[in-house]
């Protein structure tokens, strides 16, 4: 129902800045800043984070406190630009990586710096378009029924711009404190960012990492969800890897290539990790994203239905300020436009019958993404699972009209990276026209600001896979990129039909376990997939956002203490990202082993590890001197 009487915060009537050029520099620079923190992040924990919040919080520490400017109109917009970023790169590194797998196999050469640019700008973009006549339907006939929770948030974050200073302060530092951390342990390597342990004569191997990026993710998505992901770890490191070592140690089991024995002893349980327990959690995903989408699908058909039923009863609207939207005309036209550039322009391989892929997809899925994060919120988004559903039935397509093949299966990719990065920018869009339609923002002006967001990140991420790709290799220790490498595993095993269909099975029936007893599958299949030293790193930041949630204290004051270290946490992904990416340009001009002052110093593993849990006190404590210990007025 929609809510005749609602009045936003700045009255219709009322013109104040929005898109200025502050804003507009701003934002490209936290679009590019947490578009790259999240791809970093995304290929190591399979997670990214909403940038929403903390850009809006740095927008009014700069706008507000160093500018002197009382403008939320303009903070906003610099928030709608920046959060693109972190959305675009999240639809990206689930899926593009697979071409770099593809190329380090030999089956394929390398994507082209235009190829990952125009797939993630027309991905962006269309992203972007689908969502405009979609507003009026879902943000403003749909006003209390939807609650769009990040939006809101964002919205109140902004309402309480009184304290921007000194919450701007509070996500600066940890973005500061976490790259002096980072440089530490990867750059100097003064210190162990992963401490691990096992037990005599059993395989099974126990461990943290020591990152602070890593102990915020758990911190930020809290305690439950970091329980999931750590059980899917134990399940993989002290079940699993230790069954096979016992009943496997002389055979040899494709795709290994060695007796399972000579394998854990030369290269203990991340061997047997490698080889194996990869395809299981690839096998614990997909069934993962399948259910999700399964569980989802009458919400999703009544999303669609009501959707278009919305935009059919939404003509005439008013003409005021906070219901203007891009011209419609303009809306289609740049549809066709961007379907035409998938089929037509040489560097992305799609054919015609792709591109008619891509825009029925894209537009269901975005529509689907609009109206699903409204109901339950940007991280329950099952953006996976509809990548998935995509790839499978791309792929099916593909193949049964004779492309087969290695060109099959980038034409595949290229069709699923498209939609995966619409289905996420489409449910950043609308959570960020909710935001301004709280406060009283120009719709018009706002999707111009996501298109800006769009493609400064576009532009963006097509050097940071391509750094982070030769600095490390996705699929590595360093960069595990879960969900390109499961994506890749599907477009094969329907292509080629040569993967471990048993480890694969194995983890499908995991899946279903995990579904049956009520654990949310998909962060505990990304615990299956992940190593337990990341997991448990996340479960420390749950369980220090466990006792933060548990503190008997008055309500405003405990809310803000979470919501403060929420905004320190923001800051110490951007941060390590930040420093992630300076040291993978290290990496690449070989200056790495120049500032390694552990092989420099040969200092002994024992040391490096007290370090290494000494630093992870010191991490620990900055947290709670960021939001439990914080003065506040």
């Amino acid at each position: 129902m929609e809510n005749k009487n609602f009045k936003p915060y700045v009255p219709a009537e009322k013109v104040t800045a929005e898109i200025t050029v502050t804003s507009i520099i701003m934002g490209i620079l936290l679009s590019v800043v947490f578009g790259a923190a999240n791809a970093y992040l995304g290929l190591r924990v399979g997670m990214t984070v909403s940038a929403s919040i903390p850009a809006a919080v740095i927008a009014m520490g700069v706008i507000r406190v160093l500018m002197r400017k009382n403008s939320i109109l303009e903070s906003n917009i610099v928030q709608t630009i920046g959060s693109a970023g972190e959305s675009l790169a999240a639809g990206a590194i689930f899926t593009l990586p697979a071409l770099f797998l593809w190329a380090a196999e030999g089956k394929a050469d390398k994507p082209g710096m235009l190829e990952i640019t125009l797939i993630a700008l027309i991905g962006g973009l269309l992203g972007v378009f689908f969502m405009v006549p979609l507003r009026n339907a879902l943000i403003v006939k749909e006003h209390g029924v939807l609650p769009y929770p990040e939006g809101t948030a964002c919205a109140e974050v902004l309402l309480a711009g009184e304290e921007g200073g000194a919450n701007a302060s509070t996500v600066f530092m940890g973005m500061g404190l976490a790259a002096v951390y980072k440089f530490i342990i990867d750059g100097l390597k003064l210190v162990s960012g992963e401490i691990s342990t096992g037990i005599k004569g059993y395989a099974g191997q126990i461990g943290t990492q020591i990152y602070p990026a890593v102990l915020s993710v758990g911190y930020i998505c809290g305690a439950r969800i970091s329980s999931y992901m750590f059980a899917g770890g134990v399940l993989s490191w002290l079940v699993i890897i230790p069954l096979i070592v016992l009943f496997g140690a002389d055979i040899t089991m494709y795709p290994g290539t060695a007796p399972i024995g000579e394998m854990y002893a030369s290269g203990g349980a991340s061997a047997i990790w490698s080889s194996y327990i990869r395809y299981i959690g690839a096998g614990a995903l997909a069934a993962g994203g399948i259910i999700s989408l399964i569980k989802s699908l009458p919400l999703i058909v009544k999303t669609f239905a009501g959707a278009m039923k919305s935009i059919k009863g939404s003509s005439g609207t008013s003409n005021e300020r906070t219901a203007k939207d891009i011209s419609m005309l303009i809306v289609l036209i740049a549809i066709v436009i961007l379907t035409l550039l998938v089929w037509i322009v040489p560097a992305i391989p799609v054919s015609l019958l792709g591109a008619v892929i891509v825009v029925v997809f894209g537009f269901f899925f975005a529509t689907v993404s609009s109206r699903m994060v409204g109901l339950v919120g940007s991280s329950n988004n099952p953006v996976s699972g509809m990548a998935i559903a995509t790839l499978l039935i791309a792929t099916l397509i593909l193949k049964m009209t004779g492309a087969t093949g290695i060109a099959g299966m980038t034409s595949a990719i290229a069709i699923g990276s498209i939609i995966c990065i619409v289905s996420a920018i489409a449910g950043d869009t609308s959570q960020d026209l909710k935001t301004g339609f709280l406060l009283g923002a120009t719709p018009k002006k706002q999707q111009i600001g996501e298109i800006v967001g769009v493609v400064a990140a576009a532009l963006a991420i097509g050097g940071t896979l391509y750094l982070l790709d030769k600095a490390w290799g996705f699929g590595t220790d360093q960069l595990a990129a879960p969900q390109a490498t499961l994506m890749k595993l599907i477009i094969e095993g329907v292509m080629e039909g040569n993967l471990p269909w048993a480890l694969v099975f194995i983890g499908v029936f995991v899946a279903v376990v995990a579904e049956v007893v009520g654990i949310p599958v998909l962060p505990f299949a990304i615990g299956v997939y992940l190593p337990v030293q990341l997991n448990a790193c996340i479960m420390v930041g749950g369980l220090i956002r466990l006792a933060m949630d548990k503190l008997k204290c008055e309500k405003k004051k405990k809310d803000d203490i979470v919501n403060d270290g929420v905004l320190f946490c923001s800051g110490m992904i951007a941060g390590e990202g930040l420093v992630g990416i300076l040291l993978a340009l290290f990496a690449v001009f070989g200056w790495d082993k120049v500032i390694d002052l552990a092989a420099k110093f040969n200092t002994p593993q024992l040391v490096m590890d007290i370090g290494g849990l000494v630093l992870f006190g010191i991490i620990i404590l900055s947290v709670l001197k960021f939001s439990l210990w914080k003065k506040r007025k």
